[in-house]
């Protein structure tokens, strides 16, 4: 495993043709770095901050990790302040960085609103994580709810995407066509259908549909071209309409929770 590793990280990666060497780091884009950023920051992240949760327990730290997209929260702003600091040393001794425009203190939580609004300060800041950006909001009670909505810039991505293939295939058959955009939209789906997401959810289904009735209509001939009556049923028969298919955080942690105390 070590050596397959080690010819891993030398392959480089190519760009206009040129093939560039690596002497430091992943390959971008390679299917080997998430792995190998798990095993590297559990060991630079993960296990540092749990030493530093136990030997100064100044209130509640949690920690959020995918690959290398990391959230922390706690409970008191001087004890973010001390681990911001504290983590850019822990980081540098393993030869890393953290990046300058996506690291950010952010007043965010159950309070934060609250506080803000006495300090006559706007809004807490929002900030984007794994495809969703994350808002302070309030639930039909007025009590706090953390929302969860697709991020815009991952959405437009997605839409140009799906619209590039339409235009590359489009004299496929309709099936094929319809087949793959509703596994496209499924798949999104399932991962996005938070609570809370719903109207970002509707607004990817719309934009899906306008895409590919616009491409049926551009690939038809004068007098024939696909009208909306028409491509209604087709619509209904392929692409599902997106539900919140997730439940709320605590109730799926809950569940966890009592099956691992089962066992």
């Amino acid at each position: 495993m070590l050596r397959l590793i080690s010819k891993w990280l030398k392959t480089g990666y190519s760009e206009d043709g040129a093939i560039t060497r690596q002497t430091v780091g992943t390959p971008q884009g390679s299917v080997i770095s998430p792995l190998l950023a798990n095993i590297y920051l559990h060991y630079a992240l993960d296990v540092w901050v749990e030493n530093e949760r136990r030997s100064h327990p100044d209130g509640e730290v949690i920690i959020v990790r995918f690959a290398d997209d990391v959230v922390l929260g706690f409970q008191h702003k001087t004890v973010a302040e001390r681990y911001l600091e504290a983590l850019k040393e822990r980081l540098g001794l393993y030869g890393l960085t953290l990046h300058p425009r996506k690291t950010r203190l952010i007043e965010f939580g159950r309070y934060a609103a609250e506080r803000r609004k006495k300090r006559g300060e706007g809004k807490p800041e929002s900030f984007d994580f794994l495809g969703f950006t994350h808002l302070c909001s309030t639930n039909r009670q007025g009590g706090y709810f953390l929302k969860r909505k697709t991020k815009r810039k991952r959405l437009r991505q997605k839409l140009y995407d799906i619209k590039a293939v339409l235009r590359k295939h489009l004299h496929a058959p309709l099936h094929q066509t319809g087949t793959w955009l509703r596994s496209v939209v499924k798949g999104h789906g399932l991962y996005f259908g938070v609570p809370g997401n719903s109207k970002s959810l509707k607004s990817f289904r719309d934009q899906v549909v306008k895409a590919w009735y616009k491409s049926l209509r551009r690939r038809s001939q004068k007098g024939t071209a696909m009208t909306w009556e028409r491509f209604r049923p087709i619509v209904d028969a392929y692409l599902p309409h997106l539900r919140i298919c997730h439940k709320f955080p605590e109730v799926r942690f809950a569940k966890t929770q009592g099956r691992s105390r089962m066992r």
